[in-house]
C-alpha cells in the first residue's frame, strides 16, 4: 500500500505528505467522496505513512508498523465499529473512541482513529465526538470518511481540514483497469466512462459478470429500437421497470450510447467513443439519424430522469423515452 496507488487525487496526496514531512499533521480530517472513491485507501495510506518507522513521506511497507497496519493489527490505528447498519450510536463513540483515546500511543509516536461513513454517527454520538475534537491528546489523529458530510455538525467541519475527492480522469482509471485488473481495453473503456470518475466503480464494472451481462442486454435492444414494433417496446419497458435495481445503469449505458453516435456523427470516427467495438452499428445508426434526433434522445433520457423525480409511472415513463429513440 503506497501512495502512488492512489490516481488522480494528487492535490490531496500532497496535503497528506506535506503534512507529514513538516510534522504538522492535524488531530481531525473528513475525507469526502462518493462510495468507491478511495476514501479508505487514503485514509488508511495516510495512517500507515504517519506511523511508518522509516520516517518518510511513505509507508515503507516492510517495518512492523507497516507489515501491522496491511494485517489490520496496528495497536494505535483504530477503525470504529458499529453494530447497526445505518446508526453509530454515542455508546460506540464513547466506548471505541472517547474512552480510548486517554490511553497513550502503545508503539508509535500518533494514536489514528478512522471513522467509516461518519455520516451516519447520530446527532448524540456526534456531539459526544466533538468534545473529543475540541480539546484532543496531542498525540490524537481523528479521521471522519463521509459520502455527505453536510450530515455533519457544524461545529464539527469547522474543527476538521475537509478533503474532498475528485472524480478521476477517465483516460487514467482506464489506464489502471487495464494494467493492475487485467481489463481489455474496450472494456476498460467502458467501464471508466461509466464510473464517472469513481475508481471503485470502474474496477467493479469491469469485472462483474452482471454488469457486461446488462450492457449486452441495453445494446441488443438499442440495436433494433428502429425495428422493434409497439409490442416488443412495451416489453422492454416492462422488464426495465421490473428491474429497479439496474435501471440507473441501463440508463446510462443508453445514454453513453446516443454520445458516441453524436461523436460518429460529428467526426465520422470511433476514436473517442465508448462502445468501440460496435463500430458497424455506430456507424449504421449515425447514417440513419439525424444531429437533432440523436439529440433529441439524449434529452429524452433527461426528460425519463426529470418525471422519476415527480414519481411517475416508470413503466409508461419508459415506454415514452423508447418510443422518442424512434424518432429521426
Amino acid at each position: 500500500m503506497s501512495f502512488k496507488d492512489i490516481i488522480g487525487q494528487e492535490q490531496i496526496v500532497g496535503h497528506m505528505k506535506s503534512a507529514i514531512r513538516d510534522g504538522k499533521v492535524s488531530h481531525a480530517y473528513i475525507i469526502a467522496g462518493e462510495k468507491g472513491s478511495g476514501k479508505k485507501l487514503l485514509a488508511n495510506t495516510f495512517a500507515m505513512a504517519i506511523q511508518c518507522e522509516e520516517g518518510g513521506t511513505e509507508p515503507c511497507g516492510m517495518c512492523r508498523s507497516c507489515k501491522q497496519a496491511m494485517s489490520g493489527n496496528n495497536p494505535d490505528i483504530k477503525y470504529i465499529t458499529h453494530e447497526k447498519p445505518n446508526v453509530i450510536s454515542v455508546d460506540e463513540i464513547r466506548v471505541q473512541l472517547n474512552s480510548d483515546i486517554v490511553i497513550k500511543p502503545y508503539a508509535r509516536e500518533k494514536k489514528i482513529y478512522i471513522i467509516d461513513e461518519a455520516e451516519k454517527m447520530n446527532v448524540q454520538a456526534q456531539n459526544a465526538m466533538l468534545k473529543t475534537i475540541e480539546e484532543p491528546p496531542e498525540y490524537a489523529v481523528i479521521m471522519l470518511l463521509v459520502t455527505n458530510p453536510g450530515l455533519l455538525l457544524q461545529t464539527i467541519l469547522s474543527r476538521c481540514i475537509s478533503l474532498n475527492i475528485r472524480a478521476v480522469d477517465r483516460s487514467k482509471i482506464s489506464k489502471l483497469l487495464m494494467e493492475k485488473h487485467g481489463a481489455s481495453e474496450y472494456m476498460a473503456d467502458l467501464a471508466a466512462g461509466f464510473s464517472d470518475g469513481v475508481v471503485g466503480k470502474a474496477i467493479e464494472f469491469a469485472s462483474s459478470d452482471e454488469f457486461s451481462g446488462i450492457k449486452g442486454e441495453v445494446l441488443k435492444v438499442l440495436k433494433k429500437l428502429d425495428s422493434a414494433d409497439a409490442g416488443e417496446l412495451y416489453a422492454t419497458a416492462k422488464d426495465w421497470a421490473e428491474d429497479k435495481a439496474n435501471l440507473a445503469e441501463r440508463l446510462s449505458l443508453t445514454e453513453m450510447w446516443y454520445r458516441d453516435l453524436l461523436v460518429v456523427k460529428s467526426t465520422d470516427r470511433t476514436d473517442g467513443a465508448y462502445f468501440k467495438e460496435e463500430q458497424r452499428e455506430l456507424y449504421r445508426q449515425a447514417a440513419l439519424f439525424t444531429f437533432e434526433g440523436i439529440t433529441k434522445k439524449v434529452d429524452a433520457i433527461a426528460l425519463f430522469r426529470d418525471r422519476m423525480k415527480a414519481n411517475v409511472n416508470v413503466e409508461s415513463a419508459l415506454l415514452v423515452m423508447l418510443l422518442a429513440f424512434r424518432d429521426n
